[in-house]
């Protein structure tokens, strides 16, 4: 069982993109790539971004460890009355497709903890035909807003309980490697909006997590306890806000030649 199967009833409620967003995400994915793309999205989850391309009738495939999740995908899909998606789990590392299936790969909030990184990149570029793209995204904030510095003090505090496994992210690793093995790319600014952010709110969001399920329940609740006191104290209150511009930021690294 994965740990997202565990948090997949419950994971959007605090995680959910404005309106319009997803659908902006959508967007600016089809402007990349050739007309009527076939569309691989790695690390589908549940369908925050892949449910605009099934309202759309596209070409797309869904893919997620988590049988959970795709459950998940699946009820919003048959709940707002679009066609069932076509859902796989599987192993990012080990694809069920042929060669060159897809004209985009889409990897989109999918490295945090992410081990065996170099596999994951070559089976998506295994299955991408040439011309296409492999898309990397995520939501970017401010460094000194509210929930980065929750963040950063959360793993201080793990740290010192002795728990900080799992929790690298491998993003700027494959970053760097999709820039240098690219024929070209693109940074895009897929979607911004302001949001308000509360120490209340992030702890709420991380306790629901996948990787935080699987620590220890004591340990979860020393932590969580240490974070709320160090909030309270730093900004005054569990429910002091700020409005924090967001942006979903988009990498497009396009390849024109096959993958051998």
């Amino acid at each position: 069982m994965s740990a997202y199967d565990v948090v997949a009833p419950n994971f959007d409620s605090h995680r959910a993109l404005p309106p319009g967003v997803p659908e902006a995400i959508r967007a600016a994915v089809l402007k990349s790539a050739r007309a009527a793309p076939r569309i691989l999205d790695l690390g589908a989850g549940s369908g925050r971004i892949g449910s605009p391309f099934v309202a759309a009738g596209d070409d797309y495939v869904g893919v997620d460890l988590s049988s959970g999740m795709l459950r998940e995908f699946a009820g919003r899909a048959a709940a707002h009355g679009n066609v069932a998606p076509r859902l796989v789990q599987a192993n990012g590392e080990l694809l069920p497709f042929r060669d060159a299936a897809f004209d985009a790969v889409m990897l989109i909030q999918v490295f945090g903890g992410l081990r065996g990184w170099r596999r994951f990149i070559a089976e998506a570029r295994r299955v991408l035909q040439p011309p296409g793209a492999i898309i990397v995204g995520r939501t970017e904030m401010p460094s000194d807003g509210i929930d980065a510095r929750m963040k950063q003090r959360l793993t201080v505090i793990l740290a010192g309980l002795g728990a900080e496994k799992d929790r690298a992210n491998a993003r700027d690793d494959i970053a760097e490697w999709l820039e240098s093995n690219a024929d070209s790319s693109e940074a895009v600014a897929a979607a911004s909006w302001t949001a308000s952010r509360t120490p209340r709110s992030f702890i709420e969001r991380h306790g629901s997590g996948a990787r935080f399920a699987t620590l220890p329940a004591p340990l979860k609740t020393q932590a969580l306890r240490e974070l709320g006191a160090w909030a309270a104290a730093t900004f005054g209150s569990l429910d002091a806000a700020a409005s924090e511009p967001h942006a979903f930021a988009l990498q497009i690294f396009k390849f024109h030649n096959g993958n051998h």
